[in-house]
């Protein structure tokens, strides 16, 4: 138990605060331990501080080049002891996904500087919890890193809040991911973006894999090329203008009109049959089913694409020195189901990583 408590504590990475003066200045104006020039100008543009007329995002979170940031903002009131601060933004950065443990120690880091106005305090339960993994505080709050499983934070989204707006259409989700395309979702809300952006991964639960997701993107030149670095991802932006931009993604969602869009390129592999029919009519039926959980509708999903990836080790051998399974193509077409089955099986295959390279 002590090591995992050891593991949990080194997933963070450092903690800064950026202040809005009297005069409406934002600056970046401590951090703990150090942190990138790139790093710093991207938080700063993250948090709503440095948007004219913007409103105050409470907690926002996102993903840049593997690192994870989570920023707690908040009004000084006027009893603080902040009496040239408007506002303020507590960021933490991370190795790991997870929402609700980090907006509940930013909380507590925010309630400390607004009672001490120093960030003396702030640094010493950062280091409490870096290294013991709890910080306690009467009058601020406590926090235990261990009461925050990574799971419950994969879980905390809902699934059927999806189907209930997109109906069959989840299946153009369910099979972007399967084949690791790349989906941008818009809405002018980042808190929508961020509610949609953060569940997808749960369609494809067999893996576990939220590092595809990037929450929070801007249109900058920088955050867009970390972004296409990667072969796949859900990725949120707040600016319409994306929309235009048909060279990031593979499938669009307008999550303010409630549309799902296939880039063309991207039509061919992403081709409905049969196959994808079933699997859709399966989600909607769990997820409009009031007995079930989100989780249980996770699960169903879950057992249904377990079937589908089965069904290719019928089809595969077994490769070279390290016991990979690689689809035999002539296997897949021997079988003559529906084109789009076919089609859908084979690009699920190099998804999975089991074609012949």
């Amino acid at each position: 138990m002590a090591t995992a408590e050891a593991a949990d504590t080194q997933l963070m990475l450092g903690v800064g605060l950026i202040e809005k003066d009297t005069n409406g200045e934002v600056l970046w104006v401590w951090c703990y331990p150090r942190t990138t020039a790139a790093l710093r100008s991207l938080l700063l543009r993250k948090c709503c501080l440095t948007q004219e007329n913007a409103l105050l995002h409470p907690f926002v979170f996102g993903q840049y080049r593997r690192t994870w940031f989570y920023i707690t903002t908040v009004e000084v009131p006027d009893s603080s002891v902040l009496k040239k601060v408007t506002h303020f933004s507590i960021v933490l950065t991370a190795k790991d996904f997870n929402p609700e443990k980090y907006a509940a120690f930013t909380r507590i880091l925010c309630r400390m500087y607004l009672k001490h106005g120093s960030p003396v305090k702030m640094m010493e339960s950062y280091i409490a919890v870096l290294t013991k993994g709890v910080c306690q505080s009467e009058e601020n709050g406590s926090f235990l890193s261990k009461d925050f499983d990574a799971r419950k934070a994969y879980l905390a989204g809902s699934i059927k809040d999806i189907v209930s707006q997109f109906g069959m259409e989840t299946i153009i989700l369910h099979t972007a991911l399967m084949l690791k395309k790349r989906i941008v979702a818009y809405h002018p809300k980042v808190e929508a973006v961020q509610e949609f952006t953060r569940t997808l991964p749960a369609l494809v639960w067999h893996r576990q894999d939220w590092s595809i997701l990037h929450s929070y993107v801007h249109l900058n030149a920088d955050e867009l090329d970390a972004l296409q670095t990667c072969t796949g991802y859900v990725a949120g932006f707040v600016d319409v203008e994306v929309s235009h931009r048909v060279g990031l993604y593979d499938v669009f969602v307008n999550l303010a009109e409630s549309e799902i869009t296939i880039a063309p390129p991207a039509k061919e592999a992403m081709a409905m049959g049969k196959l994808h029919k079933e699997i859709g009519q399966l989600i909607v039926q769990s997820a409009e089913d009031p007995e079930k959980s989100d989780s249980q509708v996770i699960q169903d999903i879950a057992l249904k694409t377990k079937e589908v990836l089965s069904s290719l080790a019928p089809l595969s051998e077994v490769s070279g020195a390290g016991g990979k399974l690689v689809l035999r193509v002539e296997a897949l077409k021997q079988k003559r189901f529906p084109p789009a089955t076919e089609n859908f099986l084979y690009h699920l295959a190099a998804a999975e990583r089991m074609l012949q390279t």
